[in-house]
This record gives C-alpha cells, structure tokens and sequence, in this order.
C-alpha cells in the first residue's frame, strides 16, 4: 500500500514522492485512514474494505470534484485519479489539509467559533448553486456504507422526494437490521404520510453536501473545507439539520450562514424532521447500544413531535 501510494504521489507530482512518515486517523473515522506525510505535498489515505469500496471511494471523489466545479467552495484535491484498487482493498487518496481544530467530537475539540462560522458560510455558499428540481440522477452517491437514490420523484415535491429517497428507505435498512420495532416503525410511516405538511414551504432546491455532519469539514487557515459529500439538490435545511445531529453546533454557524443566505423561521420546528432518516441509518450499522439507543430515543421523540 506504500508503495502504490508513494507511486501515485509521484504521478501526481511529475517526479518522485517519498513518505516521510505516517499519523494515523482511525480513531477519527468510521474508515481506516491517515496521512503520509512527505514534501510538497502530505497525501490523505482513506481505505474502503467492503465490497462496494471501490464504488464508494469513487463516487466520494466524483461527488466532490462535481462541488469544486459549480459552487465557490474548498474541497481536497484528489492525488492523481484519486481512488486506487489494492488487494486490502480501495484506497482514496487526496492531498492532505492543514488542519485546525479537531471537529470530531472528541474531548480534544479545538474548533473554534471562528471555525464553526467558516462551516456556515461554506455551506450557503454551496446552498447558492440551484437546480430545477429535488435529486441528483447524473451521480451516486453513498450515505455512509448505504447507496443513495436520488433520482428525481415524479411530483418533484420536495416531500416526496424526501419520503420515498431519504426516510422511507433508511427506514427500510433499520427494519431489516433489526433495529426498529414494529411500534416505532409504524409511528416513522405516520411521519412520512404527514410530510407534505410538515416541510414548510417549497424550496428551490439547492445544491446539498448531502451528510453535511460536523465531521464532515476540515477547519484550515484558509476556511472550511467540504470532505465525505454526497451531494444532491433539495432543501438547504437537511445540510444545516446533519450539521449537528451527532453533536450541537454553536450557533455562529447559524449566524455566519445567514450573512449570506436566509434561513426560515421555521427550521428550529424542522429540524428534527431532517434528522430522522441519519438517525436510521446510524440504527442500521451502529455496533452496540452506545451509539444504537440514544438514536432509537430521538426517532421516537421525532415522532411524538411530528405525528
């Protein structure tokens, strides 16, 4: 793995790469992954092992150079293609980030307001990019290990898109991950049924990172950087719901936001709403009741609220 690494580094550069030396990320990530360091340039290594890794590193770096061609936002550049196929499996390289802040939840959180307000304005910036309707047909796209469809729905309302693309299939996956009482599952249908009144006004939909959790931008001196995107077009809501559905967000990310771009008034009543189906999937490949039961709470809290 060096040395397809150390070879693609080179490609990437014109001449030869050699790797100083490596820090690794694992307990940062839900992937295996790190950074080799070297000069000019660090490389970023995340490995997918599954089946469908080669798919997922591959519509991660397409997803992304797709944001870096329309929208006036930060994403990593890919080192060579981007994704190489190994034996230990798929291998996404980029050039790595001069970091700052650590935004992965951990006790060690260095993000600062500064920070979370650069994440803000990259994301009305993105937001700013529209399209004519809910989805994203031309590029797929994987909420964590789960392929996304994001075709467009036939009403081209943005409840039914967020129904039968989004609440209803992740709802699917918990159910048969045996994670979801009948019971719960029952008040999470009463939910969708009732989305056309509880989205609040039709959107234009706008360009989304599409799992736009805290997690997923990289703090540097030059502003927020987008990573792991799964971009689509819907309501810009869902980007600002995820933003802190495993952990609250301060709300200079709000406000830096609104420099740019409104936000509804009634986003707060929502907000919940744009959560549930992350919290499913999070229920269908959580391992344990540490990550599996303060999820389960929130579906059914969500749904004693939108029922």
């Amino acid at each position: 793995m060096v040395r397809e690494v150390e070879q693609a580094a080179s490609a990437h550069l014109g001449r030869e790469w050699r790797h100083l030396g490596f820090a690794d990320l694992k307990e940062r990530a839900s992937h295996p992954c790190g950074i080799f360091s070297g000069e000019p340039f660090s490389v970023f290594v995340k490995l997918y092992a599954g089946l469908n890794g080669f798919e997922q590193a591959a519509a991660e770096v397409a997803g992304l150079r797709f944001i870096s061609h329309v929208a006036d936002v930060a994403t990593p550049v890919p080192v060579c293609d981007g994704v190489i196929a190994t034996k230990a499996g798929s291998m996404l390289l980029s050039e790595a980030l001069p970091e700052r802040g650590c935004g992965r939840g951990l006790p060690s959180d260095s993000r600062t307001a500064s920070d979370y307000a650069d994440i803000g304005r990259a994301l009305a910036r993105l937001h700013q990019v529209l399209g004519g309707v809910s989805g994203m047909p031309a590029l797929d796209g994987f909420f964590g290990p789960f392929r996304l469809d994001s075709r467009p729905v036939g009403t081209g309302r943005w409840a039914d898109f967020y129904a039968e693309r989004r609440l209803v299939p992740a709802l699917r996956l918990a159910r048969d991950a045996g994670q979801v009482t009948p019971e719960l599952a029952a008040a999470i249908e009463r939910v969708a049924g009732r989305l056309p009144q509880l989205c609040g006004p039709e959107p234009v939909p706008a360009l989304l990172h599409g799992d736009a959790q805290q997690n997923n931008f990289v703090n540097t001196p030059d502003g927020a950087y987008l990573i792991d995107a799964c971009p689509y077009f819907g309501h810009q809501e869902i980007d600002l719901a995820l933003a802190g559905y495993f952990h609250p967000v301060p709300e200079d990310l709000f406000a830096a936001y609104r420099e740019i771009a409104p936000i509804d008034a009634g986003f707060a009543e929502r907000q919940e709403l744009w959560r549930m189906h992350a919290y499913l999937a999070v229920a269908a490949v959580a391992d344990g009741a540490r990550w599996v039961s303060p999820v389960l709470d929130r579906l059914a809290a969500a749904t004693r609220q939108y029922s």
